[in-house]
């Protein structure tokens, strides 16, 4: 197993299952335990403001992501840590997940950026593996732009493109082929 931390997965043109259609997801923790990411470019129909409003200060009037079809009634704060020894994990650089244990009245302080999911993606031991194996994954190291865009609906399209070759063809593809 080698794990995937710190690397986007970019769902293949022939990864149908409806939560991760096109999608992008963040893998934050990936051992032989299994892995955890979140799905970048599902933003929500609520904002942060309404759905959490005591994360509001943290985000601008943003929408909630939808971060997979795990726990979706559960919140997690992916954001930009200026000291990443404050990070429950860290995903790649600075870039990682706000632990549930700190207190309240210190939240905010020493993040630069965050944003708010409801739920997150997981796979148990070895599905990552076998699903990479299979190819319903394309792999591409993350950036910061990639886990903080401003445009999530573009995002699978540019991640793609970026990646260059056959990938930027992909990237191109009409979302019903048949119709081309």
């Amino acid at each position: 197993m080698e794990s995937t931390r710190g690397q986007l997965l970019i769902a293949g043109p022939t990864l149908r299952d409806p939560n991760f259609w096109r999608t992008v997801v963040l893998i934050v923790e990936h051992s032989e335990a299994g892995a955890l990411g979140l799905v970048l470019n599902r933003p929500s129909e609520s904002k942060v403001s309404d759905a959490v409003p005591q994360l509001a200060e943290l985000v601008e009037d943003e929408d909630v992501l939808v971060g997979g079809p795990v726990g979706q009634s559960a919140v997690i704060v992916l954001a930009d840590f200026e000291d990443p020894s404050d990070a429950a994990l860290i995903a790649f650089d600075n870039v990682g997940v706000v632990g549930g244990g700190r207190a309240d009245d210190k939240f905010g302080f020493g993040l630069r950026r965050a944003r708010v999911f409801a739920g997150h993606s997981g796979w148990n031991p070895g599905q990552l593996d076998d699903e990479l194996e299979r190819g319903d994954w394309i792999l591409e190291p993350a950036q910061y732009d990639d886990a903080f865009t401003d445009d999530p609906g573009e995002l699978w399209a540019s991640v793609l493109s970026r990646k260059g070759g056959s990938y930027a063809l992909i990237a191109r593809m009409p979302t019903d082929p048949s119709m081309n």
